[in-house]
């Protein structure tokens, strides 16, 4: 198969390393990015544009990762009036599923296709390229996509229609709030109860409670410090979304307050895991 021009627009904390990986592999890529500094490590091997319209023109297909659903609203609606006839949009981003299946019909109206594909996983599987990819949209979309997909991604699991590569992150990510609520507030107890952070930590990691979502946080929690693989903020986005795609379960109003009061308290900015600190200040 004859590799197609590639485009990728969002090259935040996970959409840069992921772009990186395809210029890595040698795919003729375009990037984007609103603040332009964020395309200076591209210029060298691949074309860093200055407006949306020139990327699109210039690509087969286009990846987005975006921060939420008004951004990949803003960028959309500049692509949707170009002449898109054949191209192929990948979403990566985590938005609601309404959102994503009203820019896939969008763009079916102007003859091009839309995959939603969003990603489990921070930024150090983004930049091994070893993220797990949840894929929704037709079949053929998928396999053509798919030389891509594998140079940012470890596993591919496609989950169906249009909206279900959401359906599936926002699941995943509902489960990982609570994960990571549960971890936090386990260390406070152990810590109350007079047992050090870093053996309360070991016997978690080494018993059937541990996960790599635990130990890929223990390090932070060691060192008591959240610098921000994935930000509390965008966790309490993921669950208000699960809330408003159905998740409405004993547990689900404990996280959104939580999550929610954490962002209040000003920790928003701190990795997820940071959610520690402002369940100390409830102590």
């Amino acid at each position: 198969m004859a590799m197609e021009k590639i485009g990728f627009i969002g090259l935040g904390n996970m959409g840069h390393p992921m772009a990186k990986n395809l210029e890595k592999a040698g795919f003729q890529l375009s990037v984007y990015n609103r603040s332009f500094e964020k395309t200076r490590d591209f210029e060298e091997k691949s074309s860093v544009c200055t407006q949306i319209k020139d990327l699109v023109q210039n690509s087969d297909i286009i990846f987005t990762m975006l921060t939420n659903d008004n951004a990949i609203k803003a960028v959309y609606e500049e692509i949707i009036p170009l002449n898109i006839q054949g191209k192929l949009f990948v979403d990566m981003s985590t938005i609601s599923p309404e959102t994503s299946t009203e820019t896939a019909a969008a763009l079916k109206i102007k003859e091009a296709s839309f995959i939603d594909a969003p990603v489990a996983g921070s930024t150090t599987p983004a930049k091994e390229g070893t993220l797990i990819i949840m894929a929704g949209g037709e079949e053929k979309d998928i396999q053509r996509a798919m030389p891509y997909l594998l140079k940012m991604g470890k596993s591919i699991k496609y989950l169906g229609e249009n909206g279900k590569g959401l359906a599936g992150k926002l699941s995943v990510n509902y489960f990982l709030s609570a994960i990571y609520q549960g971890l936090a507030e386990t260390v406070l107890l152990a810590g109350k109860l007079g047992i050090e952070r870093s053996d309360m930590l070991d016997i978690i990691n080494e018993s059937a409670s541990g996960s790599g979502a635990t130990k890929v946080k223990t390090p932070l929690l060691i060192a008591d410090e959240y610098a921000p693989a994935f930000a509390l903020d965008l966790m309490l986005k993921d669950i208000l979304l699960a809330k408003n795609a159905g998740a409405d379960f004993p547990l689900s109003e404990v996280l959104v307050q939580t999550y929610q009061n954490a962002h209040d308290k000003g920790f928003g900015q701190d990795d997820v895991i940071g959610i520690i600190n402002y369940l100390k200040t409830i102590e």
